[in-house]
């Protein structure tokens, strides 16, 4: 089931999404889908466990971008800059796996290229909420499968803020639930 939120100055609910997805490669195209809705200055923060898939989704988000370099998990530089081919916004990857909390993350300097760049952090819930008023929060379930050997995740899209308000995400469906 979805829910919806009102952002903080709208009177209009904010749909959020929810969705299986199946194999790695429907996660990037996922992200790629994604990516067609995202503008400078947006923040993702990707939720989930170990090998759910959030480095995957960062990939597909990457290629919608059209990024330079290969996107891959910035566990131990804890961020990277890939920057785009073309005129559209360069991609921050940010792992916050091993940060204390928000001050370790503040360290980091990300504000000098949130207003510039699309931001998506890993393991962000709980710790990167301040990075951005308006921002996605995705969180990724990996038993959404039955079996060990399943691929099938359950993807959770919930849009926090007014920038998010009559934002669609290409063929995805909301669902408006009042609350």
């Amino acid at each position: 089931m979805s829910t919806s939120r009102r952002g903080p100055d709208s009177a209009d609910p904010i749909a959020s999404y929810e969705l299986e997805v199946a194999t790695a490669e429907a996660m990037r195209e996922l992200g790629a889908q994604l990516a067609g809705s995202l503008h400078a200055g947006d923040v993702l923060l990707l939720s989930g466990p170990l090998g759910a898939g959030k480095t995957t989704l960062a990939q597909g988000i990457g290629r919608g971008l059209q990024v330079r370099g290969q996107v891959a998990s910035p566990t131990f530089v804890l961020a990277r800059v890939h920057l785009p081919f073309g005129g559209g916004p360069p991609l921050v990857h940010v792992d916050a796996y091993r940060l204390g909390g928000p001050a370790e993350l503040d360290e980091l300097d990300l504000d000098a290229d949130l207003a510039s760049s699309v931001t998506v952090v890993e393991w962000g819930g709980g710790i990167a909420e301040p990075l951005a008023d308006d921002r996605l929060e995705i969180d990724i379930d990996r038993d959404a499968g039955s079996g060990v050997d399943s691929e099938l995740r359950l993807v959770r899209i919930v849009p926090v803020g007014v920038r998010w308000a009559g934002v669609t995400f290409g063929r995805l469906r909301p669902s408006f639930v009042d609350g």
